[in-house]
């Protein structure tokens, strides 16, 4: 089971960016993100397979999120721009060492990071 460390989270305006780093200690399959805002449910954002295409986004994300791969690094990346206040949350990373099921389903990943902190003032 591989290790994930996210970094790069902060605080940020309303309409600002942030690029959160996600790297895995050994290669995988595919990784997501997800994020947990207080007294919400975790939440799917955006996911990748390492290797071969497919980027998904959630809807609520879509156009203002990029998630991006390095696979040789075993890295992720999510840009995040023109962020709203709603965007607050724990950001999670997680990785899946095979194909287990849709993107947007926990139950797909075996190895989750310690989350960053995502603060979005209005």
């Amino acid at each position: 089971q591989v290790q994930v460390v996210e970094s790069g989270g902060g605080l940020v305006q309303s309409g600002g960016s942030l690029r959160l780093s996600c790297a895995a200690s050994g290669r995988t399959y595919a990784m997501g993100w997800f994020r947990q805002a207080p007294g919400k449910e975790r939440e799917y954002v955006a996911a990748t397979r390492m290797n071969f295409g497919t980027l998904d986004y959630a809807d609520s994300v879509k156009g203002r999120f990029t998630i991006s791969r390095e696979s040789a690094k075993n890295t992720v990346y999510l840009q995040m721009n023109g962020l709203k206040p709603e965007d607050t949350a724990v950001y999670y990373c997680a990785a899946a060492s095979a194909y287990r099921g849709s993107f947007y389903q926990e139950r797909t990943y075996d190895s989750w990071g310690q989350g960053t902190q995502v603060t979005v003032s209005s």
